[in-house]
């Protein structure tokens, strides 16, 4: 072949684009080894060729490299450069079948082969083909270079290969690579990934040179690690060199600002932004943007989206995105029909950061109209696009719908979509559906991340399940999520809802950074299971501790002081609450409501109800609650039929509040048509405490038999609670028959409590059957019940007395007794006859007054 054949094929050739091409990297020893030939006809040639092939970077230029390949074959030339080229041009253009024939037709003692199929086993994922391609090079005598190195580093970042990656970066520092840029950016990447802090330092400070992709990459690992210090002095030691920070800087700095609500700090940057010209970029101004809303400076945040250029949706999305996070759904969906308006096409992620804005109103209608949307426009179902309607549907419970979506297929099968799954199962109380779930990912393989863990622990608690608990503890424990605050939340309520205060204590102790979401939890969790002086004690530490309050904290707390009940502290948080202007919040408001009505007065309960500006069906019910509880029940009724009036609907906390007051008041009647009317004209399902409340309802009227047949009929399993309920009013009416019934199924149920034995025994001995007495203790001694004692207490000038049964410790004991005996002659001046046989108390039960 001549020299004209090879200028023939160049002319042909050359029309060929180079428009976009990118610098590949060659061993210059590739570019010795050409053949006699290529000497003959000169390098230019060869290196516009090589241009050519290079200007082929990805699938749409396939066709036109093959081109090239085919005419280098026809016409016999045979250049190690050349073909080089070819095999990177197949690489980047993703056919990587041809290139695996291309490779194998190299001379493969030079790296630059080796280099180009360990790069393309990175690109399509396959990183241990990267490595073992690694090995299989040094096992051929090849010595990698410094282009091998970083995505051989890769490889091992990508596989959480960290010892490994270790070992590698013993090799690049025995050949001297350690403080190249491209070797040294890649070891600072993977260290940083993994959390090897140190590691990422020592590489970073032995560079001589650094630029800014350098900075960068340094930078960005201390963000991901959550480095909050140790980024922000990186950043202002990168500010005074030489090196200027870019775009990818300031949206790195300036995500840290958003996650940690540095709100100062990230002025101070929109300000170095505007002072290197960057403030019109878009990615800066994105981020800036979602640093404003997530600081809660909505405002901030809309005048910027209005100053910047909306070419395309990213900077609509981000703001959408935000009017969501601040709970400004109505601006989030105006600004999205605007974006429509304004010929912006909306994307997966614009509807990802939409859809929660109307699963916030719950409105059905609307979110198909959205999803008709989707689907006309052919709008990608991308795993984030999957998981926000599965999750709107679940919310709309939908669940029909959200079996057909989770049944579409999309490209990639993502744990997202599975957790979302879960998250909504356990919203519609489907527990057992949500474990299925997990059960299924776990044994497909499929890795659960913090996420999915803190979203199945709920159904976990809701079932009660503690062994499936500890069991998913211990999976957290071994993949060392129980550091992330959330995932510690969600242990703590998992453990307290089992009765295992002891070890969701343990692990609140455990969180190192606790945000106000843990405290809430864990005051919460002591005040719901009977521990609210704790949950007093704790809310005080929290303030201490300069954790910020919130309405749920205030919540808690107040309701741990009802409980008590302890005025003075409840009264204490009301000042604080109208001190740090947080007395508007309408749940903390009912909590205050609650807590007057328990302490006895009714009156502030009133005025703080009168007081609130906005009410909502919370409100009600603790106002109607608070009367009911007082024997006001025309009060009661008066409040439940305003609140109808003013277009509230009635739920199921309404009407149990209306049902226990019937039932203090002896009204039978009224009971059972307000129950009648929750299921049939309201269609609120019946729960657990409704019939407790209908069957202490006849109970303490004596009509036993009526509540045995309510106890017959209920759709589920009656609990301790209910068969409890109904031996007490055995025991007041002295129905030694259906007492024995209820307490076979008590000490089923709950063999331990001592209360039941007692009452059973009590009743026994009143109807004369002393055997049976004796049987009940028997049976006592044989479970190791042991009886404990009743007590109550006594607040006087905000210190608690404490008395139990025969009770002699107190101070003033001797003063009390005599008190107590004036009082008893005084009861019976007045015509009291004590029983002969008084009721016992079950243990655990409380009782308080106040002076």
């Amino acid at each position: 072949m001549n020299h004209k054949y090879f200028c023939l094929i160049y002319e042909r050739l050359t029309p060929i684009t180079t428009f976009g091409s990118k610098s590949i990297h060659t061993s210059s020893n590739n570019v010795a080894k050409t053949t006699k030939f290529a000497s003959n006809v000169g390098y230019a040639i060869i290196a516009r060729l090589a241009s050519i092939l290079q200007a082929c970077s990805d699938e749409s230029f396939l066709r036109q490299g093959q081109k090239v390949h085919a005419q280098l074959i026809v016409n016999g030339i045979s250049v190690s450069f050349l073909d080089t080229k070819v095999l990177g041009m197949y690489v980047l253009c993703g056919s990587f079948i041809d290139a695996k024939r291309m490779f194998h037709k190299l001379d493969l003692c030079y790296p630059a082969p080796w280099n180009w199929v360990i790069r393309g086993c990175t690109i399509i994922g396959r990183l241990d083909l990267a490595l073992l391609f690694y090995f299989k090079m040094i096992n051929f005598g090849t010595s990698p270079d410094k282009y091998t190195f970083p995505y051989v580093v890769k490889a091992c970042g990508g596989l959480n290969a960290i010892n490994l990656g270790k070992w590698i970066h013993t090799t690049i520092r025995d050949i001297g690579l350690e403080t190249d840029m491209f070797v040294g950016s890649s070891l600072i990447k993977l260290y940083s990934d993994n959390n090897c802090r140190y590691d990422a330092q020592s590489v970073f400070d032995k560079m001589s040179q650094k630029d800014c992709v350098l900075w960068n990459v340094m930078l960005n690992g201390y963000v991901k690690n959550g480095e909050v210090s140790y980024a922000i002095e990186l950043f202002r030691k990168m500010i005074n060199t030489e090196n200027k920070p870019n775009s990818v800087t300031f949206a790195c700095v300036l995500s840290l600002c958003a996650s940690d609500v540095m709100i100062g700090f990230g002025t101070q940057n929109h300000a170095l932004v505007i002072k290197y010209g960057l403030e019109m970029d878009s990615p800066v101004a994105n981020t800036l943007l979602a640093m404003y809303a997530k600081c809660r400076h909505v405002s901030d945040s809309r005048k910027l989206f209005d100053s910047v250029p909306k070419s395309d949706s990213v900077t609509w999305n981000g703001m959408i995105s935000g009017f969501v996070q601040n709970g400004l759904m109505l601006d989030a969906q105006n600004l999205f029909r605007d974006m429509i308006c304004s010929g912006v096409k909306p994307d997966s992620i614009t509807f990802s950061s939409f859809l929660p804005s109307i699963s916030e109103s719950e409105n059905l209608d609307h979110c198909k109209e959205i999803h008709c949307y989707i689907i006309r426009n052919s709008v990608k179902m991308d795993v984030y696009l999957k998981s926000a309607l599965i999750d709107i549907y679940l919310k709309c419970r939908d669940v029909k719908m959200v079996s057909k979506i989770f049944k579409q297929r999309t490209t990639i099968v993502d744990i997202v979509i599975y957790t979302a799954m879960i998250s909504g199962y356990v919203l519609n109380g489907m527990n057992w559906d949500a474990v299925e779930i997990f059960r299924w990912l776990m044994e497909n393989k499929m890795k659960p991340n913090s996420v999915t863990l803190a979203s199945i622990l709920p159904a976990t608690a809701c079932l009660a399940a503690l062994k499936l608990g500890k069991e998913l503890h211990s999976y957290i424990l071994k993949n060392g999520y129980e550091k992330k605050c959330y995932v510690g939340c969600a242990l703590m309520d998992m453990y307290a809802k089992c009765g295992r205060l002891d070890l969701c204590h343990q692990i609140f102790e455990g969180v190192s950074d606790k945000d106000t979401v843990c405290w809430n939890s864990m005051i919460t969790s002591f005040s719901q299971n009977g521990k609210p002086e704790e949950a007093i004690d704790l809310f005080r530490k929290m303030g201490l501790e300069r954790a910020k309050y919130d309405y749920v904290s205030l919540s808690a707390a107040l309701s741990a002081c009802a409980n008590l009940p302890a005025l003075q502290s409840g009264k204490e948080i009301h000042g604080f609450m109208i001190r740090n202007l947080l007395s508007s919040d309408l749940f903390a408001e009912s909590a205050l409501i609650d807590l007057y009505a328990k302490c006895g007065n009714l009156e502030l309960s009133l005025h703080v109800f009168t007081r609130m500006k906005t009410r909502n069906e919370v409100s009600w019910n603790s106002i109607i609650s608070a009367y009911g509880n007082h024997g006001r029940l025309k009060e009661s009724f008066d409040m439940y039929y305003k609140m109808l009036e003013l277009g509230l609907q009635p739920d199921h906390v309404t009407f149990l509040s209306l049902i226990s007051a019937c039932g203090h008041a002896g009204k039978v009647d009224e009971g059972a048509h307000y129950f009648h009317s929750m299921t049939e004209q309201y269609g609120i399902t019946a729960r657990m405490e409704h019939y407790a409340c209908m069957v202490d309802l006849y109970g303490r009227a004596g009509h036993l038999k009526e509540a045995f047949e309510i106890v017959k009929g209920m759709p589920f399993e009656p609990d301790a609670g209910i068969w409890g309920t109904l031996l007490g009013a055995c025991r007041v009416h002295g129905n030694v028959d259906l007492a024995e019934l209820a307490s076979e199924r008590l000490f089923e149920l709950d063999p331990q409590n001592s209360g039941y034995y007692v009452l059973l025994s009590n009743l026994q001995a009143d109807a004369g059957r002393w055997e049976n007495v004796l049987r009940v203790r028997s049976l006592m001694k044989e479970r190791k019940v042991n009886k404990v004692p009743g007590y109550s207490w006594i607040e006087v000038n905000n210190q608690t007395h404490l008395f139990f049964a025969a009770d002699g410790s107190h101070l003033q004991s001797d003063k009390i007794y005599d008190l107590l005996k004036y009082l008893l002659l005084e009861m019976q001046r007045e015509g009291y006859v004590p029983l002969l046989h008084g009721r016992v108390q079950a243990p655990g039960w409380h009782g308080s007054c106040r002076i």
